[in-house]
């Protein structure tokens, strides 16, 4: 394996890791007020989130090279103001990432706060727990299957980001060159025995994620079993 597919392999992972992590602080509370919530906006919020899913990841990049031009309205006002610049960029593609993979993060953790049973919160409110100590010390353990499996599905969905990555991060060795990235060069190439390497990595870490997510998806089927004790 050579040294550009090393980097490009610590790239992938390098932004799986910090997308998932930042997707999991962010989504958590969210998913959590979006599933209590009553509003009217409610479908607009969720259709907003799920829009990724169907949303070509080229068309999604496009908007984001648009978006984060340095030549025009917010990529200009970064570039000028804070000196940051997105496009081609690794902090570009984090970005990027987050919104392409929050819907795989947003909606396990929406259904497992709203698989929970109304009187829970009565029952912990009548034992004497404040609001922010119902959601920490009884809610987040009662979901903690469907938060590994939002972890899981984040951090694999990013691994496998090609599109939205080449879009707004282009393609630069040891910049933005992700796994599929390096995998498409080696294919344009005719370098075939490195494709067959990283495609194989490929298919042996996509194996090993179906199958955590079933044995997650199991898990969060027995939330409920502790809620009918209160």
């Amino acid at each position: 394996m050579s040294e550009g597919d090393l980097q490009a392999i610590f790239i992938t992972l390098k932004l799986a890791a910090l997308s998932t992590l930042a997707l999991l602080v962010i989504t958590i509370p969210c998913a959590y007020w979006l599933a209590r919530s009553k509003r009217a906006i409610k479908p607009f919020l969720e259709t907003l989130i799920t829009l990724p899913l169907v949303l070509p990841p080229t068309v999604l990049g496009y908007y984001f090279l648009v978006l984060f031009s340095p030549q025009q309205g917010i990529g200009l006002w970064l570039q000028n103001t804070l000196g940051i610049q997105l496009v081609f960029s690794f902090s570009g593609i984090l970005v990027a990432s987050m919104i392409y993979s929050l819907p795989f993060t947003f909606r396990p953790l929406q259904s497992a706060f709203e698989q929970l049973p109304d009187n829970l919160y009565s029952s912990a409110a009548l034992l004497g727990f404040k609001p922010w100590k119902q959601f920490l010390w009884l809610v987040l353990p009662m979901i903690k299957p469907a938060i590994y499996t939002a972890a899981t599905l984040s951090f694999a969905h990013t691994v496998g980001e090609f599109g939205v990555i080449l879009m707004i991060g282009g393609n630069i060795p040891g910049e933005t060159q992700v796994v599929s990235l390096a995998l498409f060069d080696h294919v344009e190439s005719f370098n075939l025995q490195a494709a067959n390497m990283l495609a194989g990595l490929m298919l042996v870490f996509s194996f090993a994620v179906v199958f955590a997510c079933q044995w997650w998806q199991r898990q969060t089927q027995r939330v409920s079993t502790p809620t009918s004790l209160l």
